[in-house]
């Protein structure tokens, strides 16, 4: 089952890359009341983690279902709900190990291993599921905080990680070697979620440095499989930010490059998927716990206040840009450059 398991969620993964879409970044809607961008929830409303988001995310794009909620048969039944006659349940995976005993060849000792499973488990979406309490159906008030206090949130959260975040240049790039990252300024940017969206990605790379997470994925050269698969965290942990954060951002096309190099490393390893999302939830948790000493908070200094004119100048801009029929686009720098010094 776990073998059959790994190959339909990478085989669905590979489908959507060879389209040119990127399955970790689901177009969001605003009609559900759990939130209108979030993980996929279970049916107690803690979110799902690791591959489930991404399986998840890609069933209720392909279904068109506005709520994140999911729960199995039995957990609907105990709420008080049924599934609709006909109704086709999603995959969904659980992870575990289990403790086995074996006796050593050589010495004749017994060893205690934990041997790693995976199962697969059906879910049904709540617009699937009738008779459930009113909650699992409620659609979304207004938002009770205002885009500029969002922003704020936001720049706090990324505060609170105590990364050294240096702005300027055409390039969007982590620096493992001296330990910082590097954002083009803020105004480059198509729209305040595609800035964040990027800097939540060098983020996720920041946390791969020796004294974090020690994530080294065998990575020698731009382009060969290690940097494939430290990207592909890269995005996935991105992705997760932003739906941790409340962001929608813009989906941009792909470099066609980096698709090629995501499709030979999945092609080739129907568990590389799985260990990608495995290293991005790491990832983000490690950046949620940085919340638990936060830096001080954001006050009303010039800082503060040229950050909001910067935002305020970039809306002016982009609006008048729409005015006058011109698209602004990002191709102008570039993104996803990470570790320039190769020392480390």
């Amino acid at each position: 089952m776990a073998q059959d398991v790994y190959q339909k969620i990478t085989d669905r993964i590979v489908e959507k890359l060879e389209q040119g879409v990127r399955p970790w970044f689901k177009p969001w809607n605003a009609e559900h009341a759990a939130g209108k961008i979030t993980r996929p929830l279970k049916h107690d409303f803690t979110a799902y983690k690791g591959i489930n988001v991404l399986n998840l995310w890609m069933e209720a794009e392909s279904k068109g279902y506005s709520a994140p909620v999911w729960m199995t048969f039995k957990q609907a039944k105990d709420l008080g709900g049924s599934v609709k006659k006909g109704e086709k349940g999603s995959l969904s995976v659980y992870a575990n190990t289990f403790k086995k005993t074996e006796q050593d060849e050589e010495t004749g000792e017994e060893i205690e291993q934990n041997i790693p499973f995976m199962k697969g488990y059906t879910v049904f979406n709540v617009e699937q599921i009738e008779g459930l309490p009113e909650k699992y159906y409620e659609l979304a008030k207004e938002p009770e905080i205002t885009p500029e206090q969002r922003i704020e949130e936001i720049e706090q959260f990324f505060m609170n990680t105590g990364a050294e975040i240096k702005e300027g240049g055409n390039r969007a790039y982590y620096a493992i070697g001296s330990d910082h990252i590097q954002m083009p300024p803020f105004v480059a940017f198509e729209s305040a979620e595609s800035y964040y969206a990027s800097l939540g990605h060098e983020t996720t790379h920041w946390t791969r440095h020796p004294n974090r997470l020690d994530r080294d994925l065998g990575r020698k050269k731009w382009g060969d499989e290690g940097y494939a698969m430290e990207e592909l965290v890269a995005e996935i942990g991105s992705a997760y930010l932003c739906a941790d954060l409340g962001l929608a951002p813009d989906v941009r096309e792909e470099n066609a490059a980096y698709i090629a190099n995501w499709l030979e490393v999945l092609k080739n390893d129907k568990r590389a998927i799985f260990s990608a999302a495995a290293h991005a939830q790491r990832a983000a948790e490690f950046l949620h716990e940085c919340q638990n000493n936060p830096a001080p908070k954001l006050k009303n200094t010039a800082e503060s206040q040229a950050k909001a004119g910067e935002i305020s100048a970039h809306l002016e801009a982009k609006e008048d840009f729409k005015e006058r029929g011109i698209k602004r686009t990002n191709e102008n720098y570039q993104l996803d450059i990470f570790d320039s010094d190769l020392s480390l």
